[in-house]
């Protein structure tokens, strides 16, 4: 089993790539596949999975059978000298990598559970979904999702069966319950989308989202919470737009939203997360240097690309070399990457 290694023995590349969780093509990992040689020359700091090949429209990405995932994740992670977070967006009910149809138990989502209102089968359903990971070898899930349905006829959020209920009384209930199914099985758990979606009409896959005049305070209530119980041990930023915090930057990008709330007044400590780099409210209007740039200066420890958005997808050499421009530039410091770096390796210490 890999060790975590101390920051100060990294090089610099090496500290970059930790910084990164990519999404890959397919379920080829023999030993001259393109992910093979991603982990072994290019060290990134985790992998994400998807069922279905969105690029290429595909009904079958990386997820074929348990047989196979199982096989995968434990290859992949024999090719890496540091632990590698695998990540998933295992919500349960529709958003539902692992589904019944290659051979995976039946999920609840958030709705199911928040509708049926007992935290006892909701902490069973987190227990039963985290078993599911676990077996698999997957040890980070991007869920809950915490945010509240505050309109939950126009909310992209409810309609996906996403929220546990459009109070943050309501979703704290239920989502602590799930997260404490995980921690049973000592699966990462992933709180989101920060400072809240449940408000938003708009999907910021296709595009820029304003939630503005819909937002509520209350939004922050399931984080302000979790983060006093030491219960959320990541956070992942969503790319809305909320003059109420930032008057010109989406959240992923603004440091009003991830340095000045959510980690010097909310006080959290953990790793933030951005979703998906790929999706359009960012990659329409920000290239990859750019965007990377504006997500340090924000205060973002980890970017996710999934790869499975765009035609073209992000390499972590690329990546890389962009962040490498940067430090020459002195447009980022080696001590801001050494912050985020840090609180990677401590989580990793914690769970892997």
């Amino acid at each position: 089993m890999s060790k975590i290694p101390k920051l100060e023995s990294l090089s610099t590349d090496d500290k970059i790539a930790q910084l990164f969780i990519m999404g890959f093509q397919g379920n080829d990992c023999s030993a001259d596949s393109d992910i093979a040689r991603t982990i072994r020359e290019d060290k990134p700091g985790g992998v994400i999975l998807f069922n279905q090949d969105m690029v290429n429209n595909k009904p079958v990405h990386n997820i074929e059978s348990p047989e196979q995932v199982r096989s995968l994740t434990s290859t992949l992670k024999n090719y890496s000298d540091t632990p590698l977070f695998i990540g998933i967006d295992q919500e349960g009910g529709v958003v539902n990598r692992l589904k019944p149809a290659y051979g995976f138990p039946e999920t609840r989502s958030h709705k199911a559970l928040g509708a049926l209102d007992s935290a006892e089968e909701t902490q069973k359903e987190g227990a039963h979904i985290s078993s599911i990971l676990k077996e698999m070898g997957i040890n980070l899930n991007f869920a809950p999702c915490v945010d509240v349905a505050i309109h939950p006829q126009g909310s992209i959020i409810a309609r996906k069966e996403r929220s546990f209920g459009d109070t943050a009384e309501h979703v704290i209930k239920h989502a602590e319950a799930y997260i404490k199914g995980h921690q049973k099985n000592e699966v990462i758990t992933c709180c989101k989308h920060f400072p809240g979606h449940g408000s938003a009409e708009g999907d910021t896959h296709a595009g820029f989202v304003d939630v503005t005049e819909s937002w509520e305070p209350q939004e922050l209530e399931p984080y302000r919470y979790f983060i006093q119980h030491d219960m959320c041990p990541m956070i992942m930023s969503a790319h809305i737009f909320n003059k109420n915090f930032d008057d010109t930057l989406p959240s992923t990008l603004s440091r009003n939203v991830l340095t000045d709330l959510l980690r010097n007044e909310l006080k959290f400590e953990g790793v933030i997360i951005s979703d998906d780099m790929q999706m359009r409210a960012i990659s329409d209007h920000y290239s990859l240097k750019e965007s990377l740039e504006m997500g340090l200066h924000a205060g973002l420890d980890m970017f996710c690309f999934g790869n499975n958005l765009l035609d073209t997808p992000i390499k972590v050499k690329e990546a890389k070399k962009a962040i490498l421009e940067l430090l020459d530039e002195e447009k980022v410091s080696i001590k801001r990457i050494d912050e985020s770096v840090q609180r990677i390796l401590e989580l990793k210490g914690r769970y892997l």
